[in-house]
């Protein structure tokens, strides 16, 4: 009994075989994504290399052909809210935990010039949200007018205040949008309710968007079911909490790099153990992931060297090698921009791919992470936490093939790690580090939804700890 898996992914189309009899991976292989001709040939080159063809996916020895997808920019969304910290960030948490990428966050009344950006943006779906049960109507009636007065041809679901829900639908639909509706992702201040706006979205996802995105010239071969980060974070939930038999590794951080983005998750608590820390918006979830859209190695390459600076990615290099010309690393970082499916060559390629993954790393973590800020009064000083604090997290696992195929893993997962000198960000402080060495952990997220058990035993056996040596 065989498992198929893909992932059509940004720059390459992966494939992994698994036995769930004996629970182990097989095989692997990855081809270069085709999504902007058809999709089918990257999936076709990545098959022939484990000596598979498409037509194997009709009648092959398969239980499961399960796949996810990241391609043509992955879900992208936006969201359109009430108050900043509150009703529009709930959404961009909805969004994220049902594998979105979040392109625009707009709150208050749109204006024509917002509206204007956001038909610039070409999301692939609009959350509409804005104001608790019983709370402010105005707003999301004001932006719902708007929205059905725009060019907009993508989806708007609707997720707010559940008195203006009916009037919000009828005024878009009235103006011939796609509307979705489903509970308000805050019905009460403070309180989150972000699962059925998840599954909403997941709905949109496999009626609308895989066709949007060219995927339906394989709906009839494999079942394609969420996003690729939401495989992942899947994963990452699997991983530490385990299932009803079997127990997973406990509270933990995952980093995902990726070549259009880099992805962190943590499934932990969070809260502070320090005494007088007062914690500051919303309440944070268990399980979250944020993305970081200007982070990826290749499609984003370029983004990435603009937020890291060049001298700190010079500066990671020079650690390994005093012949790094600086003129040379950002020629070659536009190149990478440009031919997304390049592979290291060189001692110098290396170099520059482990420079950028640390980078990434470094940033996407420190974005995710909450932080301390003192405040001094005339009682003495106290803390105010914003986001997770996860300094007590014990276990960093990396995954992507920057992570996976680095020479020195520890290195770039080391960017994970508690810094003395910036004592206020909250990253892990002693933890274990880990490795996906066969690269599953999305492959077995969409497995878990059909085999948990057996997904998290092979995740398990892929998930080895690295050391430097």
């Amino acid at each position: 009994m065989r498992a198929l898996l893909i992932d059509f992914g940004s720059t390459f189309t992966k494939a992994v075989v698994a036995d769930l009899a004996e629970e182990r991976v097989v095989s692997s292989a990855k081809a270069p994504s085709t999504v902007d001709t058809d999709i089918r040939h990257g999936l076709a080159s990545a098959l022939e290399k484990l000596g598979l063809t498409l037509g194997d996916l009709s009648d092959g020895p398969f239980e499961y052909k399960l796949a996810c997808s990241s391609a043509a920019g992955g879900l992208k969304m936006v969201v359109v809210g009430l108050v900043p910290k509150y009703s529009a960030e709930a959404g961009r948490r909805a969004a994220l935990t049902a594998g979105a990428k979040v392109i625009g966050v707009y709150s208050f009344e749109l204006t024509k010039s917002e509206v204007a950006s956001i038909e610039a943006q070409e999301p692939d779906i609009v959350l509409l949200t804005g104001g608790t049960d019983g709370g402010d109507k105005k707003t999301i009636t004001h932006n719902a007018r708007m929205l059905a007065a725009s060019g907009l041809k993508c989806p708007i679901l609707v997720a707010g205040n559940k008195e203006a829900r009916d009037d919000v639908v009828e005024i878009l639909s009235s103006a011939g949008k796609e509307v979705y509706w489903t509970e308000n992702i805050m019905p009460e201040l403070g309180k989150l309710n972000v699962r059925p706006a998840n599954e909403k979205i997941r709905e949109i996802f496999l009626k609308r968007i895989i066709q949007a995105k060219g995927l339906d010239k394989v709906t009839g071969l494999l079942h394609i079911l969420m996003p690729t980060p939401s495989a992942s974070l899947r994963a990452a939930e699997l991983l530490a909490k385990g299932t009803k038999s079997l127990g997973g590794m406990g509270e933990l951080l995952a980093v995902e790099i990726g070549g259009a983005t880099t992805n962190v998750y943590s499934v932990a608590e969070g809260k502070s153990k320090l005494p007088g820390v007062v914690e500051k918006g919303l309440e944070e979830p268990y399980v979250k992931r944020t993305v970081e859209g200007d982070l990826g190695v290749r499609v984003s390459a370029e983004s990435l060297m603009e937020a890291a600076g060049l001298e700190r990615i010079l500066s990671k290099m020079r650690e390994y090698s005093t012949d790094v010309r600086p003129e040379a690393v950002e020629e070659h970082i536009r190149m990478l921009r440009r031919q997304t499916s390049y592979l290291p060559r060189t001692y110098f390629d290396w170099l520059v791919d482990e420079a950028l993954a640390r980078s990434a790393v470094e940033l996407g973590v420190e974005r995710h992470v909450g932080r301390l800020e003192e405040i001094p009064t005339p009682m003495g000083r106290f803390y105010v936490l914003t986001g997770k604090d996860l300094t007590e997290v014990e276990t960093v696992v990396g995954t992507g093939g920057p992570i996976v195929n680095s020479k020195r893993p520890w290195k770039v997962l080391g960017e994970a790690v508690y810094d003395e000198s910036r004592p206020f960000v909250l990253k892990p402080k002693n933890p274990e580090l880990y490795v996906d060495r066969d690269y599953v952990f999305w492959a077995m997220g969409l497995l878990s939804g059909e085999e948990p058990d057996k997904a998290l035993k092979i995740l398990l056996d892929s998930v080895s700890p690295v050391r430097p040596g």
